[in-house]
């Protein structure tokens, strides 16, 4: 279904684009970035922590990171001030290239198995399908949080995959 070196792409032009839409939000007032915006988690800020919250929780599944200690519910409001956000952005970022280099074919094969509490209840699904769901996700959310900064005036440059990551 995949092959490592879409990991590895994919790893790499997460990282990018957080560092454009971050750069973006920097540049927003705090009143600005926790402003309800009509997003799925509210706001730029919640919907950034949310993304966070999301990517670790991905990362445990597939054993390369620790799960958060708070619930979906409450992942929109996991990293309340905004340089400790992207602070650790940033490190989480790294940590999912590294784990990008060490992903296998074999790492992409069989059934994942997990309990999930946004559903309440243990979930089987291919592994390559969840690989490819965290940056399906992160694609998802972040395309929110770029509308909103679009709409607040901000640019992040462009966004899609063939122009953003450099030249191999």
């Amino acid at each position: 279904m995949i092959l490592p070196g879409y990991v590895q792409t994919m790893a790499a032009y997460n990282a990018e684009l957080n560092r454009r839409v971050y750069g973006a939000a920097l540049r927003l007032s705090e009143e600005d970035r926790k402003a309800d915006r009509g997003l799925f988690w509210k706001s730029i800020h919640g919907t950034l922590s949310h993304l966070y919250w999301a990517d670790r929780i991905w990362l445990s599944r597939f054993g390369a990171a620790e799960a958060p200690e708070v619930a979906i519910k409450q992942s929109g409001r996991m990293v309340e001030d905004f340089d400790d956000l992207w602070t650790r952005r940033q490190a989480l970022d790294d940590d999912i290239i590294a784990w990008g280099e060490r992903v296998t074919p074999a790492d992409l094969e069989g059934d994942l198995v997990w309990y999930s509490g946004a559903v309440g209840r243990e979930m089987t699904k291919p592994r390559a399908l969840c690989v490819m769901q965290i940056f399906n996700h992160q694609t998802h959310h972040r395309g929110q949080v770029h509308a909103a900064l679009t709409a607040l005036g901000e640019a992040t440059g462009d966004t899609d995959l063939p122009f953003v990551l450099p030249e191999r």
